[in-house]
């Protein structure tokens, strides 16, 4: 993340969680319930470069989506090239937006819906409906903002502030982790959406360890030891790690048995295990031997996020007569439900006044990660 303003939470409280692992505690309560740090969060955190969807996600030329709202407020488009970019969801006349957050088009321009201002799929201004005659009017000045934007293995990356730090170091050291699986290549068979009463952070805290597994996940603890595998050291901003599978087992599965093909071209190690990883701040990706799962993460209130999960899976699988995604969706979707149950929890309890920091177990280092990375943001450094 680039040089910022520090957040409003006392660099006090903010040393303790960047102690050293075994002497740290966890982000200080108003990281969780204080809107006014949500909000800088809004303006820092997810105004540098953070998932805004998959590539497929616009299908063909003309292809729009609105995401975001606000001063994050972004519109998606594919080109007359088929290249998809980004844009400030703003109309250069009045500060309109082009498509309402959530709402999707597809045509052959940007039109917007308040005073008929249109655009090319490129951004430049088409039509400006009154101003054909007036004299020294330049359209050329008023083409929509473009936003960078980085089509990273069919995940769209954006950074609304032009400032982060190059892509290539945001995901440093994720080629040969991600490359492997070619997300690419594999097609969403299945969506599910949750909008969780909860923090954003408090889902991703969840997700980076396994300490919760034998309580409330009994199904996957029987299929992948909740003490099994270990974290990653990764130089850009991803975080996470790999656990294996018990012997028997061939994928993430109620049973353990796979009901598609496993992804050609992957390792021993690669069939024999799932990798868990974080593309911060709001990008899940869990990598299966025969699927990929993702979790986009919205953060909508200090306490309310919406989550989006996606399943793809390789052509190979989608070729089968006999093809059923739900034996990998009904068990992400049951171990979800068990997740947002506690994650909704949590935020009940830090929002007692009585609630304190409290200090990470010896197999949560991946919490330390991550709660070291919006520790080091809060203070206004990487």
């Amino acid at each position: 993340m680039f040089k910022q303003t520090p957040a409003p939470v006392p660099a006090g409280d903010l040393a303790a969680s960047l102690a050293p692992f075994g002497q740290s505690r966890m982000l200080p309560r108003a990281a969780y319930v204080d809107a006014e740090v949500f909000e800088w969060e809004k303006l820092h955190i997810f105004s540098g470069w953070h998932c805004v969807g998959q590539a497929s996600d616009l299908d063909g030329v003309g292809a729009q989506k609105a995401v975001g709202s606000g001063a994050n407020g972004i519109l998606l488009v594919r080109g007359e090239d088929h290249q998809v970019r980004a844009f400030a969801n703003v109309c250069r006349h009045r500060g309109h937006e082009m498509l309402a957050c959530g709402a999707t088009a597809k045509r052959r321009g940007i039109v917007c819906p308040y005073h008929s201002w249109s655009y090319k799929l490129d951004g430049e201004l088409r039509k400006a409906p009154g101003f054909d005659a007036a004299k020294d009017f330049d359209s050329s000045q008023f083409g929509l903002a473009e936003l960078r934007l980085v089509n990273w293995h069919g995940y769209l990356f954006v950074d609304p502030s032009g400032a982060d730090i190059d892509f290539d170091e945001h995901v440093a050291g994720m080629e040969d982790v991600i490359g492997p699986y070619r997300p690419e290549d594999l097609t969403v068979v299945a969506r599910h959406s949750y909008e969780l009463a909860t923090n954003w952070k408090v889902i991703v805290e969840n997700y980076q360890e396994c300490y919760h597994c034998s309580t409330i996940h009994p199904e996957l603890s029987k299929i992948s030891p909740p003490t099994s595998g270990e974290n990653l050291d990764l130089p850009g901003d991803w975080i996470g790690g790999w656990m294996s599978m018990i012997d028997e087992a061939e994928t993430m599965s109620l049973s353990g048995r796979s009901g598609g093909v496993a992804i050609k071209g992957l390792s021993e190690q690669e069939l024999r295990s799932v990798m868990y990883l974080v593309g911060f701040p709001n990008l899940l990706v869990s990598l299966h031997p025969d699927y990929v799962m993702t979790h986009l993460m919205t953060p909508l209130a200090v306490d309310r996020t919406h989550v989006e999960c996606a399943w793809a899976f390789p052509k190979e699988a989608l070729d089968k007569p006999d093809f059923d995604p739900s034996y990998a969706v009904d068990f992400w979707d049951l171990t979800n439900r068990q997740d947002w149950t506690a994650c909704e929890s949590v935020q009940r309890g830090l929002s007692s006044p009585h609630a304190r920091p409290g200090p990470l177990a010896p197999d949560e280092d991946g919490v330390y990660q991550f709660v070291t990375r919006v520790a080091r943001a809060y203070s206004g450094s990487r």
